[in-house]
């Protein structure tokens, strides 16, 4: 009887540890599938265009069998709606969108550190130091001319900073808010260092201002404004102008400024406090991977691409061939608020 008792309890105890073992992965962190895989949902604010957006959602799934919700906003949007939630998280990953908004996101404590295996394929200037946010891709501020319309007035296209104040541009520049986008604070931070110093570049924007017809909440929005005819001139990102002529609006003309331009390091980061760090973890990984980073030019994202080992869309603008600014990320995201805050008040 004694025999059996001890049989009993070593029988009971063994489920228990299995038991024990099986719960103690909750519904948030990673699981095991079927096939080794790791199981679980994550939810992903994302700042890429949609369709690339939702291709990396999907394929995200296939690969690693990881669910992933996202929503979509602009880099500002994503920035205010992560401080919102700071003492309770409603994402767990920020995906997309200019380095110098995550950096402010790093000052206000919103972000937390990892440093992935794959980020040693992506250049040092690309990511942070600490591993608060990695580079995915790279894109230069460009200029989208309707092609119609300079026809009409008999122009060039702008090939410089200063020819966006020709008369003839008046009330018809489009730009987004620098409060909400990304790109559009890109944009403003290469133009104080292209003028040569905080001054005289909010001298200039100041002077920009009456011709511009619209400010957007979104970045890309000003190159499907100026290739419907709704305006002349656009300041966006090349990618989404080259995205846009891809798409059919061949009446778009891409110029770069030849007198100096900025560019975005648009990064991938994980929110503070969020429940799913292993998830979160795996999804940077993916996006850092060179399948991952390919998958934008099958879906019309023309961004240069940060791993070494990826092959990025033949359309995308050669960073060597044009004239960018020694763009400081950190200086740029530790001046953020402040130059949005001075803008906000002396310009618009």
């Amino acid at each position: 009887m004694k025999k059996k008792w001890i049989s009993s309890f070593t029988a009971l105890a063994l489920v228990a540890a299995m038991i024990t073992g099986c719960n103690s992965n909750s519904s948030s962190e990673s699981k095991s599938g079927t096939e080794g895989k790791p199981t679980g949902k994550i939810t992903v604010y994302i700042g890429l265009q949609e369709d690339h957006a939702v291709a990396a959602m999907k394929k995200f799934t296939a690969d690693t069998g990881i669910e992933a919700e996202m929503i979509r906003m602009s880099a500002g949007e994503i920035l205010a709606k992560v401080r919102a939630e700071k003492d309770n998280p409603k994402a767990d990953v920020w995906y997309g969108g200019p380095a110098d908004t995550y950096v402010q996101a790093v000052s206000e404590g919103l972000l937390e550190p990892y440093k992935s295996p794959i980020a040693d394929k992506i250049d040092a200037k690309y990511k942070d130091p600490d591993g608060y946010w990695t580079g995915v891709y790279v894109g230069a501020v460009g200029f989208a001319s309707n092609k119609e319309f300079l026809e009409k007035k008999g122009l060039e296209a702008p090939k410089k900073w200063e020819d966006l104040l020709n008369p003839a541009f008046k009330g018809e520049v489009v730009m987004a808010d620098p409060a909400s986008s990304g790109t559009a604070y890109t944009a403003l931070y290469t133009v104080l260092n292209v003028m040569g110093s905080e001054d005289k570049g909010f001298e200039y924007l100041t002077k920009l201002h009456p011709q511009v017809q619209q400010y957007t909440t979104s970045g890309a929005a000003p190159g499907r404004m100026v290739g419907m005819g709704e305006a002349g001139v656009g300041i966006l990102f090349a990618h989404d102008i080259i995205k846009y002529q891809e798409e059919g609006f061949k009446n778009l003309v891409l110029t770069i400024p030849e007198d100096g331009t900025g560019y975005e390091t648009g990064a991938i980061g994980i929110i503070k406090g969020s429940k799913n760090q292993e998830l979160s973890q795996k999804f940077v990984d993916w996006t850092l991977s060179p399948e991952a980073q390919e998958l934008g030019k099958t879906v019309g994202s023309f961004q240069n691409i940060t791993n070494s080992d990826a092959v990025g869309p033949e359309q995308a603008v050669k960073l060597d061939e044009i004239n960018t600014i020694d763009y400081d990320v950190a200086e740029a995201g530790k001046q953020r608020q402040r130059l949005i805050d001075k803008w906000s008040t002396e310009v618009k």
